[in-house]
């Protein structure tokens, strides 16, 4: 038994003298999670207690109804339920419509055979993920008001009349989804591109020998071939079911669309930060944490007992 414990030990010393330089590169990024993102997460407690900028988070006195005030206030808050419909509806219609938009551009330009129009359509497309939402907010605003619009002057020219894509609840969502596929297909294709080139390509000189046409080529071996990438996408997105960002819905937003542009981000930037409702804030953030927790775990299940290799597999 000493015999083995000491060769066990000597090959663990070797190991480590061998591959220290991979652990120490691994400290920085260790000790940024530590500091940033664990440490932080003593002061979820501010969700089960009443905040008192004067006191640390450990002196504060915890909130009625056994530290759960706030997630009852917040539950029993028309606003913050409609802000929760909100976010899950335009998150549904995000994965629905911009989820399989960056796997068809992937493939059509994977199927392009001038490579240099497919580099400057890549680099087209890509484009939009770098302005950010107050830039793509006014641009929005110059292409679809109502009365000065470019779009709505120019369907007023040919008898069609305005559109209201900014001020009505249902032009507001089908705009705001494909602002947001406009936005980020493009740079999404990128994971989707790279995956295809990890395709054996002796699989399509094959298919071609057999008589395969170009359809079922796409289908059989590039869409096969990018499907575990795919997945893994798919839960990751499904993780995210009950975030929200922002500045999307902020920056498109307007009061004549408030019913369907409140989601929970924006509840919180409101009636916790605005209304210095920090513990009301926390508590909703903690909610939507933890269910958001909930979805990509379920997610992942559901992927793996299809047979497919999850986020933890």
């Amino acid at each position: 038994m000493l015999k083995r414990g000491g060769r066990v030990k000597g090959r663990t010393s070797a190991y480590l003298k061998r591959y220290w330089m991979l652990y120490a590169l691994m400290l920085a990024p260790l000790i940024y999670f530590i500091i940033f993102k664990y440490i932080p997460m003593t002061y979820i407690q501010i969700a089960f207690k009443k905040f008192n900028i004067t006191q640390s988070v450990w002196e504060m006195e915890w909130a009625k109804n056994n530290g759960f005030e706030y997630f009852i206030k917040a539950f029993s808050n028309r606003d913050f339920l409609y802000a929760v419909r909100n976010t899950v509806m335009l998150n549904v219609l995000d994965l629905a419509i911009g989820f399989p938009a960056p796997i068809f551009l992937a493939v059509l330009l994977n199927e392009l055979a001038f490579k240099r129009f497919k580099k400057i359509t890549q680099t087209i497309i890509y484009m939009p993920h770098f302005l950010s939402w107050v830039i793509i907010s006014g641009l929005a605003l110059q292409l679809f008001a109502p009365t000065t619009g470019l779009v709505n002057t120019a369907l007023g020219k040919i008898g069609l009349g305005p559109i209201p894509f900014l001020n009505e609840s249902v032009h507001w969502v089908i705009t705001y989804i494909f602002i947001g596929v406009w936005q980020s297909a493009g740079w999404n294709t990128i994971i989707y591109l790279a995956a295809i080139t990890g395709i054996n390509p002796e699989l399509y000189e094959a298919a071609a020998v057999d008589g395969v046409n170009r359809l079922q080529k796409i289908w059989h071996i590039t869409i096969a071939g990018i499907k575990p990438t795919i997945v893994v996408l798919l839960v990751m997105n499904l993780g995210r079911i009950l975030s929200s960002d922002f500045d999307r819905p902020y920056a498109l937003g307007n009061n004549l669309v408030s019913n369907v542009s409140d989601v929970i981000a924006t509840f919180v930037y409101t009636n916790g930060i605005r209304g210095s409702q920090f513990s009301l804030a926390t508590a909703v953030g903690l909610f939507q944490s933890v269910i958001c927790v909930i979805f990509l775990l379920a997610s992942n299940a559901i992927a793996e007992k299809f047979g497919e290799h999850g986020i933890m597999s």
